[in-house]
C-alpha cells in the first residue's frame, strides 16, 4: 500500500515539474518574441482546411422546407369599349378558356344607344396575370386597381387548429367508448357536439381560404364611348326635327285639353242636372210672392194761358 502511494506521489511530482518547464519555455519564447512562425504553405493549407470544414458543416445542416405562399389576389378594371355586349361575351370566353367562371353579372341600358356592364370573374391564380392583361387590352383602360394579400399565416393557423380539434374529437369518442355511467356518457356527448361544431366551423374557414387563394377575383366594368351621341347633339335640329317637334307639341296639347275636359265633364253634368231640377221641378212649386203695385205719380196740373 505504501509502495503505491509512493509511486503516485512521484508521478504527480514529475507531472507538475514537466508542466512548469513547458510553461516556462513558452513564457521565455513569448518574452523574446521569437515564436516559431508557421510556413506559408502550412498556414494556407490550414485555412483552406478550416474553410472546407466550415462549408461542410453548413452543407450538412438540414434546410427547413419553405412553406407554399397562400395569396388572395383581386383586381378591378374599368374599360371603355365600342360595343359592351360583344366585349362582355369576349370576357366570358377569356375566363372560361383560362379555367375560370363568371361569378356575377349586371347589365343596364343607360339610354337608347349606350349599354353598361359589370361582371365578376374567377380565374386560377396561375392565369391571373394573362387574363388581366387580355381584359385590360379589350378597349381604352380608364382605371385599374390590383391587390394581393398574403394569408399564409392564417392558413397554417387554421390547419393547425383543425388537426388539434380532430385529435380532441377522437379523444372524446374514445372516452365515450369506455364510459360506463350514463352521466358520463351525457357529459361526453355534449363535449363531442361542441367540439364537432367548432371543427366544422374551422373546416368551413379552410374551404373559404382555399377557394380565395386558388381562384383570383377580377371585377370588370365595361362602358361604351359616347362619340356618336355627342356628334348627334352637335348637328342641331333640322326642318323635319322642328316639324316633328311642333306636331308632338300639338298632339300633347290636344291630349291635355282632352284630359282636362274629361276631368271637368262629370262636374258640368252634375251642375246641369241640379239646375234642371231647380228650374223645372222645384221652382214652379214654390209659392209666388205678391207683387206690390207701385203708386203712379199724380199728373201735373196743366195751366192754361193767363192762369197762374
Amino acid at each position: 500500500m505504501r509502495a503505491r502511494r509512493t509511486v503516485a506521489a512521484l508521478f504527480l511530482t514529475a507531472s507538475l515539474a514537466l508542466a512548469g518547464c513547458s510553461g516556462g519555455a513558452d513564457d521565455m519564447s513569448r518574452a523574446d518574441g521569437k515564436s516559431a512562425p508557421k510556413p506559408a504553405a502550412e498556414g494556407a493549407a490550414g485555412s483552406g482546411y478550416a474553410a472546407d470544414k466550415d462549408s461542410g458543416a453548413r452543407q450538412t445542416q438540414p434546410r427547413q422546407p419553405l412553406l407554399p405562399a397562400h395569396i388572395i389576389r383581386t383586381a378591378e378594371l374599368d374599360v371603355e369599349v365600342k360595343d359592351a355586349t360583344k366585349a362582355l361575351a369576349a370576357a366570358r370566353r377569356t375566363a372560361e378558356n383560362a379555367g375560370g367562371h363568371v361569378a356575377g353579372e349586371t347589365t343596364e341600358r343607360i339610354d337608347d344607344a349606350h349599354v353598361s356592364s359589370h361582371v365578376v370573374l374567377r380565374v386560377p391564380q396561375e392565369k391571373y396575370d394573362a387574363v388581366l392583361a387580355e381584359l385590360a387590352g379589350a378597349g381604352k383602360l380608364l382605371s385599374r386597381k390590383a391587390d394581393a394579400k398574403d394569408v399564409t399565416d392564417q392558413v397554417v393557423d387554421v390547419e393547425s387548429r383543425i388537426a388539434t380539434q380532430r385529435a380532441s374529437v377522437n379523444r372524446v369518442r374514445a372516452l365515450m367508448d369506455r364510459a360506463d355511467k350514463l352521466s358520463d356518457v351525457v357529459t361526453l356527448e355534449g363535449q363531442l357536439s361542441s367540439r364537432q361544431a367548432e371543427l366544422e366551423s374551422l373546416l368551413a374557414q379552410q374551404a373559404a381560404l382555399r377557394d380565395r387563394t386558388t381562384l383570383a377575383t377580377i371585377t370588370l366594368s365595361l362602358s361604351e364611348n359616347e362619340d356618336k351621341g355627342r356628334q348627334a347633339e352637335d348637328d342641331g335640329p333640322g326642318f323635319l326635327d322642328a316639324l316633328g317637334g311642333g306636331w308632338h307639341a300639338l298632339v300633347t296639347a290636344a291630349l291635355w285639353i282632352g284630359i282636362a275636359i274629361a276631368a271637368v265633364a262629370p262636374w258640368v253634368a252634375v251642375f246641369a242636372l241640379l239646375y234642371a231640377v231647380w228650374r223645372w221641378v222645384v221652382r214652379p212649386r214654390l209659392p209666388k210672392r205678391p207683387t206690390q203695385e207701385t203708386p203712379r205719380p199724380a199728373p201735373l196740373p196743366v195751366h192754361g194761358p193767363g192762369q197762374d
